[in-house]
């Protein structure tokens, strides 16, 4: 976990709120040497996880057994676990608290503004993770079939599988976790449909996927470059190499020539 990394702190763990509850459930754990914290369940207010979920800010204690700012119903466990010195530091996507980070120590002593700032800086990488996951889902549900009144096959609904495609596309290198990325992309090719009968076989590399999946969704190589987080050039770069496979002389002849591939939707 890298909140034992940035902070020193030799025991760290942390959950997330379980959906539809008011508790946090502790399901990762780190230099713990007992499984007294494993699947605990935080109650918002309770203890000072629940304190930090409540107030939507960091809390610390420098003894937590015998603390006077917190509850104290999870003595138990924390005192199994041998933990004295602890800090909490909520995670907050969107105005809403999704989970806590805890880093802790077996002995009391005061944890310092450069070890709680650590901490902090630890639970804004989880935010961020958290933010991506949440448009990854929307996004997949934006490429399901959904019930509509337009043909299957109508321009508009291919338009929304396109676009919805090169945004997922734009998405998956931004995220950290490789399961959840490689997800991801198997998602992306369940919307290319496989190559036709008059289809070539073309090696094509992501990058140059990603480039031709913003110009099929109608980008411009500059809205391209802003999408995937490149230079204009680059894209550019991107784009003459993957026309130059694909034996296209146009944007629009490379993207037709993709989708006859089965790379694109």
């Amino acid at each position: 976990m890298r909140l034992r990394r940035t902070t020193g702190l030799p025991v760290a763990f942390g959950g997330l709120v379980e959906p539809g509850r008011r508790h946090v459930r502790i399901s990762e754990l780190s230099g713990t040497a007992t499984a007294a914290l494993s699947a605990l369940a935080v109650t918002s207010g309770n203890g000072l996880g629940g304190k930090a979920v409540a107030l939507s800010r960091p809390c610390a204690v420098t003894d937590y057994s015998v603390s006077r700012q917190i509850s104290h119903e999870y003595d138990l466990p924390v005192a199994a676990e041998g933990l004295r010195s602890v800090l909490a530091v909520p995670v907050v996507v969107r105005r809403r608290v999704r989970g806590v980070l805890y880093g802790a120590l077996r002995s009391a002593q005061p944890l310092g503004d450069r070890t709680l700032g650590a901490a902090v800086a630890a639970a804004r990488d989880v935010e961020q993770a958290l933010v991506l996951r949440d448009e990854a889902g929307e996004l997949l549900a934006t490429a399901r079939p959904q019930p509509v009144r337009e043909p299957a096959g109508s321009a508009t609904a291919w338009e929304q599988v396109r676009e919805a495609h090169a945004a997922l596309r734009a998405l998956a290198p931004r995220i950290a976790d490789p399961a959840l990325r490689d997800e991801l992309l198997r998602a992306c090719g369940l919307l290319a449909p496989e190559a036709g009968p008059g289809g070539q076989e073309v090696r094509l590399t992501p990058r140059e996927v990603d480039v031709l999946a913003c110009v099929a969704a109608g980008a411009t190589n500059a809205a391209a470059a802003e999408r995937l987080g490149v230079g204009p050039e680059t894209v550019k770069g991107y784009l003459r190499s993957a026309m130059r496979k694909l034996g296209a002389r146009t944007r629009g002849e490379a993207v037709v020539a993709a989708r006859r591939a089965g790379r694109l939707p």
